[in-house]
């Protein structure tokens, strides 16, 4: 049995109890939040009737001695939560990102490392099925190695609420997915950004609501990455629109089932050589795929077998230097070499 304390019970907390409910031998034990009636709220809906509620992460902390703290909190208050859940010998599994600032993330990542506590981010969109597919079709060479990566996100949500408040908001609390996916479907590790930030007539966000950013990965690839969430009209896949080029051919995914790839033959016809259809391998029984329930069901299974989980600290800062070279190039103006976090 894995008991769990939630910290953070806002809008998002849903999709974790939700996920919760459903693995056995995981209780939460309390919730935690700044308005306990909202906390209370989420108990009543979820059932909990023996979770201890309270607006004090600590006092709960005290009273449960849970196995584990569940961090939905804002990100402004990331590293106060993560250093009491270690404090108090709990393992840790937070929203994303992973931390406010490179201090923050650095602060983070080290205090799990002397806590010897198992650290992850919910770096969800990792656990897609097509995400898992398009990595091993790339690694198969069916097209090649990858050259290029492109991906378009396009939506306009009106959360209200602290989003619309932040700095740097597509970049800080959005775009970190699509950075991690490419980074994981290629494998491959940035070097360097360039990176424009604006705020269009339209926005209803403080800043930062539109970007665009040019990454350099190693071995000569390029990823270029456009953005908004005040663009209304043909909206994109939460997951993005993707295009990849290889040195054979290409792929394309829009973000939800429609994958498909294209193998060059060495036939000339005209200007062009010929491309052809080229299947894209299903999922493989080992890929960890379910979204939330597939990030805290392998984190669970880490806190139990003490191996590590794949979107552990150590490596999720990586994406998140990511993210915080972009702010700095926006800032800038410049190109930013990117540090090999972890």
């Amino acid at each position: 049995m894995m008991n769990v304390v939630l910290v953070g019970c806002g809008a998002m907390s849903k999709h974790w109890l939700d996920a919760a409910s459903q693995i056995d031998g995981l209780a939460i034990v309390g919730l935690v939040d700044l308005d306990a009636g909202r906390a209370k709220a989420r108990a009543r809906e979820y059932e909990l009737a023996g979770a201890i509620v309270g607006t004090n992460l600590d006092a709960v902390l005290d009273q449960t001695k849970p196995d584990a703290v569940f961090d939905v909190v804002v990100p402004v208050a990331r590293r106060e939560v993560a250093l009491s859940a270690f404090a108090h010998h709990c393992h840790l599994l937070t929203e994303k990102p992973l931390a406010d600032s490179p201090e923050n993330a650095r602060a983070i990542v080290e205090a799990a490392r002397r806590a010897k506590r198992v650290h992850a981010v919910v770096q969800n969109r990792r656990y897609v099925a097509n995400v898992r597919r398009i990595r091993r079709f790339l690694d198969s060479g069916a097209i090649g190695a990858p050259t290029s990566i492109h991906a378009e996100f396009f939506v306009a949500p009106h959360f209200g609420g602290f989003r619309e408040e932040m700095r740097h908001v597509l970049l800080l609390d959005m775009a970190i997915h699509t950075f991690d996916a490419a980074r994981y479907m290629v494998g491959a590790a940035p070097a360097s950004v360039y990176c424009q930030e604006w705020e269009p007539a339209n926005s209803w966000y403080r800043q930062g609501s539109s970007a665009t950013a040019i990454f350099e990965f190693g071995g000569g690839k390029l990823f270029t990455y456009a953005g908004s969430w005040c663009a209304d009209g043909f909206r994109t896949s939460w997951e993005a629109t993707w295009r990849i080029v290889a040195e054979r051919g290409s792929l394309v995914w829009d973000g939800e089932d429609g994958l498909k790839a294209e193998v060059a033959r060495p036939i000339r016809e005209g200007l062009f050589d010929r491309t052809e259809p080229l299947a894209v391998s299903p999922l493989d029984p080992r890929d960890r795929i379910g979204g939330h329930l597939g990030i805290i069901q392998d984190f669970v299974r880490a806190v139990e077998t003490g191996t590590e989980p794949e979107t552990r600290g150590t490596d999720n800062i990586k994406s998140l230097a990511m993210v915080f070279g972009a702010i700095e190039s926006a800032e800038t103006g410049r190109r930013v070499a990117i540090a090999q976090e972890g």
